[in-house]
């Protein structure tokens, strides 16, 4: 079963200061239950600049589980049972072969690295899920907080963006801010790009509320903010104020405004993504770190493919494969895939052996990620899995590895302690190592 997301839960905040906002920003019809919520806390004085070879990440998350044998690393000389009904086609790597459905990825596969070696030992949705999501193992005694969460609080925001976005939704309760505040989580769209009147809920002011307006209320908010502050001498107001500068400054922006209109892209480039739910989240996604948002995960498709594999594969690899192709092709025309980080993961991959349904079950113990951009070498395969798919054969990643080699590129120190609740310091990612061999040299 899927993990579900169940949202994060409003922060309460004292009696008086809740009644205004309630009463003020409320009766704008302005309820920014993600990206506010998300930005109470978040302050600029706490940020530190730090400069990486990656200016922003898109992760590419394909729920359930894809199966590498069909993917990234195919196995045309296996026994029918292991090889799978499809069969591999020649990519611009030599002697590189990818599945016969990703014919765009393999054009453009001189310009990725392939991890066939990934590996952990979580075969449970969830738990594989918190893996790819945050560098750990899940524990039972701290929630940890997902790599756009500590991207989201190491660097801030940018450009009067949020930080960190989801497209569409949160996609799993592992995608939050964990043990840090929630000022730390995503902020997510509430709609699909892919549908044609698409309009990223909370933008835009209500129907009949001008701009003058907005000014004077506010100018008053600001009046009634005073009054208290004179009063009431906490952190907790000190917070509050932070909560509404970024809503003001996300509302009236229109910078960040225009970041999400994607009607500003010009037909053709839509067409080229593929006007589906993959082509029109990953070109959103491209709009948005191309304005400054600093972490974009995104998911598509449905991958957990136990029976009818080869229907599976069938409808959800061509769309998927096609924007893929069209994403790292725009980002590199653009100037923009070599300060851009596009990853392409899932929670595990799938048995070696096709089961008595035509599909294949759960598999983490080896499985494929790609990656691209963002100081990472183009045309390389790094790691192999064994001759059936079972097994890593060389150069085993682990999550922890991955995690700390995502971090590196954004310019964040893996090592560093974070505060747990307790005052217990924590690792941003503990156990891992920077994959120097699939970085280029001039990062």
């Amino acid at each position: 079963m899927k993990p579900t997301c169940p949202g994060n839960p409003l922060e309460r905040y004292s009696s008086r200061r809740e009644f205004f906002y309630v009463g003020l920003l409320g009766g704008l019809g302005l309820s920014l239950p993600g990206f506010l919520q998300h930005k109470a806390m978040a302050d600029q004085k706490f940020y530190e600049t730090k400069e990486g070879v990656a200016k922003g990440i898109i992760h590419i998350f394909l729920p359930g589980g894809l199966a590498h044998q069909e993917s990234f690393d195919p196995k045309p000389l296996a026994p029918s049972e292991y090889r799978g009904p499809f069969g591999a086609i020649d990519t611009k790597i030599p002697g590189v072969q990818f599945g016969e459905f990703m014919k765009h990825t393999a054009q453009i596969a001189d310009k990725v690295t392939i991890i066939r070696s990934m590996t952990h030992g979580e075969a449970a949705h969830e738990r594989g899920t918190h893996n790819m999501f945050t560098g750990y193992r899940p524990s039972p005694a701290l929630e940890y907080p997902s790599i756009g969460s500590v991207i989201s609080h190491e660097l801030g925001p940018k450009n009067n963006l949020p930080p960190y976005v989801c497209v569409p939704s949160v996609p799993n309760e592992y995608a939050n801010s964990g043990y840090l505040s929630s000022a730390f989580g995503p902020f997510a769209l509430g709609a699909d790009p892919a549908q044609s009147n698409f309009k990223v809920r909370d933008l835009n002011l209500p129907e009949g509320i001008s701009d003058e307006r907005f000014a004077r209320r506010r100018s008053l908010l600001e009046t009634v903010d005073h009054h208290f502050r004179s009063i009431e001498k906490s952190d907790e107001l000190d917070s509050m104020d932070a909560f509404y500068q970024h809503a003001y400054k996300l509302i009236s922006s229109q910078q960040a405004r225009e970041a999400f209109n994607l009607e500003a892209e010009p037909a053709a480039l839509r067409d080229e993504y593929g006007r589906t739910q993959a082509g029109q989240r990953m070109i959103l996604a491209r709009r948005l770190v191309e304005s400054g948002v600093r972490f974009v995960s995104l998911t598509v498709g449905s991958w957990d493919h136990h029976d009818n594999l080869k229907a599976g594969i069938q409808g959800n690899m061509p769309p998927v494969d096609q924007a893929i192709a069209a994403l790292i092709r725009d980002l590199d025309r653009r100037g923009l895939l070599d300060s851009t980080l596009v990853m392409v993961t899932s929670e595990f991959g799938r048995t070696p052996k096709i089961n008595p349904t035509g599909g294949r079950d759960h598999w983490p113990r080896v499985f494929s990620t790609m990656l691209a951009g963002g100081g990472v070498k183009g045309g390389m395969v790094y790691g192999s899995s064994d001759a059936l798919g079972g097994e890593p054969e060389n150069d085993p990643v682990t999550v922890a590895d991955l995690a700390t080699t995502i971090y590196n590129q954004i310019g964040i120190n893996a090592d560093k302690e974070l505060m747990a609740p307790g005052n217990r310091p924590i690792e941003i990612c503990q156990g891992g190592r920077i994959l120097e061999e699939i970085l280029s040299k001039k990062a």
